[in-house]
């Protein structure tokens, strides 16, 4: 098996219930090879913009893959 990716994703939300991206907003980060990596990544990204209160980013772990 290999391992997983991590990936920061996110971007500014249309309303604070954080339900729809704002269109041209969407913000991709990554592969990232650790948790770590990406921890930092999403620090960088939400102190960025901290100051924009609708804008969020998660990290997503990608699944594991099984080779063919």
């Amino acid at each position: 098996m290999t391992g997983s990716n991590f990936w920061v994703i996110g971007g500014e939300f249309g309303s604070m219930n954080f339900h729809k991206l704002v269109e041209g907003s969407a913000q991709v980060k990554g592969p990232f090879k650790t948790r770590k990596e990406a921890e930092e990544a999403w620090k960088a990204l939400s102190e960025e913009n901290r100051h924009r209160g609708a804008v969020r980013f998660s990290i997503v772990e990608e699944p594991q893959r099984v080779p063919a």
